[in-house]
């Protein structure tokens, strides 16, 4: 008899699926493939036939179960509000639980991205040979056919000559002599560590030019969506304990990475594994707040009080929502109400921007082909608004965007909206 223990504690909720199917309008993977394993009720049903003893792990299921870019679109619009989302992740636990995590994520997670240090140094090494990709936009490098393993042809930006951590202070006080209105701890994410530093300034940058004593805790690491979305919850949960651990001093949390402050807000939602870890995860989940969020509702800064950099006057700007902000967090108004305030932008509303970028974590690396496909819907909405610049909260989207927007030779830059303002 298999242990199912990770698949019993969402048996109640892979219960309330109806079998209507209305998840297959909205899923983005099965809207190109057209298979029903690929949506929500084909997956639901797989789990409860596990549960019930009519079907076992097998290889066949542990692709079928990783072939879900977890984009919640199914879950925001299931009349029976079934939360699949937990369903399949749970599953991917219970995988990994019976059948391990496989050599290259168990090196990936357990070796490397669970130890900043380690993490930091081969990523480093990775750097010194990026040299050997050929560049095609700015800092943008093309992977070749010959790397399909690795990228299948996408274009991914150059890693930073200095990543944050190396860039950051411990302790930033308020600007001009401000007295502090309160300290937050600064949670800076990978993407923005190793390719997008730059972003990482900026937050510190925005938050003590608003009064705000900004601190850059060392202890910190990565945030886990990659690995316990991945299904291995036994280093989610120490990355959760790392994190909580270096951010017990504050009040606030503030990350500008859109993955990150979902992934943070959700350790209550998937990782405990008893009723302290529950009661642990939900006090923290109440001091994460996302950039666009801690802005306008902890802060309450007006949004006509954002000045736009001149660089963007005159500009047309539309809006992608990430998956992990926009469903995950409910934060879509913010971010909107900032860039519809800022003096000398243009903001056209894409009809499709909540729609998922196909990016999906690790998705876009065993389902390149269907990534492209679901990509192609997202740029035909930034064509349609003809916006000069696309911005988003997601330093994961910001790269897929990039990528896309290169391979359908669009003119298109990609910003992170902080990136925006002065």
């Amino acid at each position: 008899m298999e242990d199912l223990k990770e698949l019993k504690k969402v048996e109640q909720l892979a219960d309330q699926c109806m079998k209507c199917g209305f998840c297959s309008f909205f899923c983005p993977v099965y809207q190109e493939d057209k298979i029903e394993t690929s949506v929500a009720r084909g997956k639901n049903y797989l789990v409860k036939q596990v549960l019930q003893g009519k079907q076992e792990f097998t290889d066949e299921m542990g692709t079928i179960i990783g072939k879900c870019l977890l984009c919640k679109r199914c879950v925001a619009n299931c009349p029976s509000k079934t939360q699949i989302d937990r369903v399949v992740v749970a599953a991917r636990a219970q995988m990994v639980k019976n059948k391990g995590l496989g050599f290259i994520k168990n090196f990936a997670f357990r070796k490397v991205m669970s130890n900043r240090k380690a993490f930091g140094r081969y990523v480093k090494m990775a750097r010194a040979f990026q040299w050997m990709m050929p560049t095609t936009e700015g800092t943008i490098r093309h992977l070749p056919d010959f790397l399909k393993a690795l990228g299948q042809g996408r274009n991914i930006p150059s890693m930073a000559k200095t990543f944050l951590r190396d860039q950051v202070k411990p302790v930033y006080k308020p600007a001009n002599g401000q007295k502090a209105k309160m300290k937050v701890g600064f949670f800076m994410g990978c993407a923005m560590d190793f390719v997008f530093p730059d972003i990482g300034l900026k937050i510190i940058d925005v938050l003590t030019k608003h009064g705000v004593e900004v601190v850059v805790p060392e202890e910190q690491n990565c945030c886990g969506a990659a690995i316990y979305f991945s299904g291995d919850f036994e280093t989610g949960r120490m990355l959760a304990e790392k994190n909580i651990k270096a951010f017990k001093d504050f009040d606030y949390v503030v990350t500008g990475c859109g993955t990150c402050s979902s992934t943070l807000k959700d350790y209550q939602k998937y990782l405990p594994d008893t009723e302290d870890q529950k009661k642990r995860y939900e006090e923290f989940e109440k001091k994460i707040k996302d950039s666009t969020e801690f802005l306008i509702d902890v802060l309450k800064i007006p949004p006509e009080e954002f000045k736009l950099k001149k660089e963007f006057e005159g500009k047309t700007a539309t809006w992608h929502d990430p998956c992990h902000l926009v469903r995950y967090q409910n934060i879509k108004d913010q971010p909107r109400a900032i860039l519809k305030a800022l003096k000398g932008l243009k903001y056209v509303e894409m009809a499709n921007a909540d729609g998922c970028c196909g990016m999906g974590g690790s998705f876009s690396v065993y389902h390149y082909d269907l990534t492209k496909k679901i990509a192609d819907k997202k740029m035909n909405g930034i064509k349609a608004t003809g916006a000069d610049i696309v911005v988003t909260a997601c330093p994961g989207c910001m790269i897929n965007l990039t990528d896309h927007i290169l391979r359908s030779k669009m003119p298109q830059k990609v910003y992170h909206f902080l990136e925006l303002v002065e």
